[in-house]
């Protein structure tokens, strides 16, 4: 197949490409690198442009792609809280303008259609753990807004152009995922406590109580390629249902650097959501998926990733001294 994937070399879309070209499709890929980064795919410029096209290009520009498309996976936006919000209005912009254009090439082209949303579509969740048919508890004017409501407007969309439009069309609601090529900066919990141990810095735990799912980079795009070669519209959660406290995740990150535990206590942000894991028995019915890595198993190779970049790690860890990062 030939595969658009908006977003493509991002942390998560580069993983994508690399399993789909190592498959035998072709992937176009269109990214502004607001957040992904070349050296994720520069590797597969050297299969030459019949098997990997790079358009350095804002998926709220139009989105033209020449030749056939048989799959319009829509991956575009910032998806860490850092990144997020310092470019909050690029954000809503990509989730709804970036998600219509994206829709009207799947539709140009009679492709199939997926979009990668997420957990945060379910906010601070009054019901554990959350299954697809759960509404959500949503701050539409909170600090995380900007990205929780980009991708429920972009499913209500994804929905429209399915029902209205007759485009086949797929949702998958994506939850923490974790490995190699997340970035140093990323401001998650995970890159948080990884760059603050290979540091020497104790690690940032706000609040602690709360709840996380770690699924790891290779089991997320199994099942993102899952749900392409399927029908199936969705939602779908796809995700670990492995629950673990942030605590807890402190703890396990200083046992495999080797390093003693070391924290500083601070508030809970603003909306952040206390429990946070999915119900994945749709996925395993519909889509025959479930996730395969340990909570270890993904730290340790997380962990290997940023031994070998010390020079960003670095300058991670400088920015978190002089700012503190922005939620778990």
């Amino acid at each position: 197949m030939r595969i658009v994937i908006t977003g493509g070399a991002g942390f998560l879309g580069s993983h994508l490409c690399d399993a789909l070209i190592a498959r035998g499709d072709r992937v176009v890929v269109v990214d502004n690198f607001c957040t992904g980064r070349a050296e994720n795919v520069e590797h597969l410029l050297k299969r030459g442009p019949q098997i990997f096209w790079l358009n350095e290009r804002d998926v709220c520009d139009d989105l033209y792609v020449p030749g056939y498309v048989d799959v319009v996976m829509h991956m575009a936006s910032p998806a860490s809280p850092p990144a997020y919000t310092a470019m909050a209005v690029e954000t809503l912009r990509a989730g709804s303008l970036g998600t219509e254009n994206a829709l009207q090439l799947a539709a140009k082209k009679q492709a199939r259609f997926i979009l990668a949303s997420t957990s945060e579509v379910y906010g601070d969740p009054e019901v554990h753990p959350q299954f697809e048919g759960y509404y959500g508890n949503v701050n539409s004017i909170g600090p995380r807004s900007m990205y929780d409501e980009a991708k429920r407007f972009a499913e209500a969309m994804t929905a429209a152009y399915c029902r209205d439009r007759s485009v086949n069309a797929g949702i998958v609601r994506i939850f923490n995922t974790a490995g190699p090529r997340m970035r140093a900066d990323d401001g998650r919990v995970v890159t948080n406590f990884i760059v603050q141990t290979l540091s020497g810095l104790p690690l940032t735990v706000y609040g602690g109580n709360q709840t996380r799912s770690f699924c790891y980079v290779s089991d997320m795009v199994d099942g993102l390629i899952k749900m392409i070669d399927s029908g199936i519209t969705g939602p779908i959660n796809i995700g670990n249902n492995s629950e673990f406290k942030i605590r807890e995740l402190a703890r396990i990150v200083a046992w495999i650097t080797g390093t003693k535990l070391w924290t500083v206590q601070c508030p809970v942000p603003p909306d952040d959501p206390q429990r946070r894991c999915p119900d994945i028995s749709m996925a395993a019915r519909y889509l025959n998926w479930r996730p395969k890595a340990s909570l270890e198993d993904i730290l340790r190779s997380t962990i290997e990733w940023f031994r070998g970049r010390p020079q960003e790690v670095a300058a991670a860890a400088e920015k978190m001294c002089q700012e503190k990062p922005v939620a778990v």
